[in-house]
């Protein structure tokens, strides 16, 4: 048998469409409901479905009085509050391209996507990251003052249209602006039961900031399409106190990225009797954490893998839990295969790339203003993540890892060759290379290794890369080596790189603070 799931597309997407209308219908007819609560350790802030949806209307309205019209792009620049969703919701409202970004870049980083993206204006908070530019700028409180202001009409459309951009690290070291269409949101629909088990009456915490695309997708409109409550922890939570939210607000699933699971496993847990499962994505989950979380807790997790230009389509799910070892099944509804170098399905247990159907709901339009490199990332009608697998008899998917350097760091991919050109900024410094290291079972972290007359002070090399790049993407480490390790064609070989002193490294663990 070949290594191709064999279940058909979904149902075509209705038309006119509108991503943000179809997310929040099903809480219009439930306007008292709490669509949202920001928990903080002494109480919580919440958001019923009325109040929601009038904010999000009224910003949409805002944002065209303020002079914007449909498909002008707009770069949320916010923090991590409320204000995010909705600004975002609001600018899909009426047909605006809202692009979302991490409070954690550099203005080095905002200003290249600046001069990529060619926004029509900015969405600011105050204490974020932004360079001066002739772009217009509306601040947070300019887009609060528009929640109250009357809606504006659904922008309705051709469901292939643009919707938003995302930004993704490529192998070639530039992030790329990433095009999705509204719908993508049929896409997510097939994680409901394919990943989640979702339920109206659930109450879904999810442990990532607001302006995370993971906690944008997984934690807020997932919920909302469905009428479930989205619980979200306020900023400054901690997440060893994330077990005792999920307690005291009766939370019935959770979302985080395997690295919280780790540090939340790293104390007693209390009794969590509403719980039914846990969900995880943004890194391949260790088996010991997953064990260990089924011990504490008594419930599952279920994993899932996608990609900025696709959604997630493999996972596992309350209905088809995976086998020791492995990703999960391709979800109901998704079209997969795991491809050969010639393009074609490989035999079960065969090692091959993930691909994914051109015609998937959830794969991007296109990389921005890039024909190319989005062609190149076609073979016939198939999509090529980059990632390895095989696929077992039983459908089952085990994965192998990616087929270039890509890094992840506690959950975000980072292109090494992004680090690199950062690091290569510094004085002195001849010749790096950059990967993720095991520093301990489960722990992975950047390292640099470079090349130089001397070596370097190594305080003053990371206070270097944190004015460059943001912190997630900062080598937690930097090693002075006689010669980079070379292959035969004359490229360095990111995975034989190691440190001198895997013990020290390890009980440093991060120069910066806490990986």
């Amino acid at each position: 048998m070949l290594s191709q799931s064999e279940t058909e597309g979904p149902a075509p997407c209705p038309a006119p469409f509108n991503l943000a209308a179809h997310v929040l219908a099903r809480g219009a007819q439930m306007p008292d409901r709490i669509a949202l609560a920001v928990l903080g350790l002494s109480g919580a802030e919440r958001w019923s479905y009325a109040r929601l949806i009038g904010a999000v209307r009224g910003t949409g309205a805002g944002l065209l009085k303020a002079g914007l019209k449909p498909r002008d792009r707009v770069l949320l620049r916010l923090g991590n509050t409320v204000d995010f969703p909705i600004a975002y919701l609001g600018a899909i409202s009426v047909g605006l391209l809202p692009v979302p970004t991490s409070s954690q870049l550099t203005e080095p980083e905002v200003s290249a996507i600046i001069d990529k993206l060619a926004p029509a204006a900015i969405l600011l908070s105050d204490g974020i990251a932004c360079p001066a530019t002739s772009t217009p700028v509306i601040d947070e409180a300019t887009l609060r003052a528009m929640h109250a202001l009357s809606p504006a009409p659904w922008h309705m459309g051709d469901p292939e249209r643009p919707a938003y951009i995302v930004f993704t690290s490529g192998t070639a070291g530039q992030p790329r602006a990433v095009v999705h269409a509204h719908r993508a949101l049929l896409a997510r629909q097939m994680m409901f039961q394919g990943w989640y088990g979702l339920r109206e009456d659930d109450r879904l915490l999810h442990a990532g900031a607001f302006n995370w695309t993971y906690t944008l997708g997984t934690g807020l409109m997932d919920p909302w399409t469905i009428g479930a409550t989205a619980l979200i922890p306020a900023q400054g939570v901690a997440p060893d106190q994330l077990p005792l939210l999920l307690k005291r607000h009766d939370a019935t699933l959770f979302a985080a990225v395997p690295g919280i699971y780790r540090r939340i496993l790293m104390q007693p847990l209390p009794p969590l009797p509403r719980l039914r499962h846990g969900l995880t994505a943004g890194e391949k989950l260790p088996e010991n954490i997953r064990r260990r979380w089924q011990a504490a807790t008594g419930t599952a997790l279920h994993e899932a893998f996608g990609m900025s230009e696709c959604s997630t389509f493999i996972s596992s799910s309350p209905e088809c839990p995976a086998a020791p070892g492995a990703l999960g099944r391709a979800q109901p509804g998704r079209r997969i295969a795991l491809l050969g170098e010639d393009g074609q399905p490989v035999p079960r247990g065969m090692e091959g790339t993930i691909a994914v159907h051109r015609s998937d709901p959830g794969l991007m339009l296109e990389y921005l203003d890039a024909p190319q490199a989005t062609a190149a990332r076609y073979q016939g009608e198939w999509f090529l993540t980059g990632d390895q697998a095989h696929m077992r008899e039983d459908w089952q998917i085990i994965y192998h890892g990616r087929a270039d350097d890509m890094m992840n760091a506690g959950g975000y991919r980072v292109s090494p060759i992004e680090v690199e050109n950062a690091l290569l900024t510094y004085p002195g410094l001849t010749a790096c290379a950059v990967t993720d290291v095991e520093v301990k079972p489960d722990v992975r972290v950047i390292m640099a290794f470079y090349t130089a007359p001397t070596p370097l002070p190594e305080a003053d090399l990371a206070a270097h890369m944190v004015r460059q790049l943001a912190r997630y993407k900062c080598p937690r480490a930097f090693h002075h080596v006689a010669a980079l390790p070379m292959s035969a064609n004359n490229k360095i070989m990111r995975r034989a790189l190691a440190p001198p002193d895997p013990a020290r490294d390890s009980a440093r663990e991060d120069i910066h603070g806490k990986a």
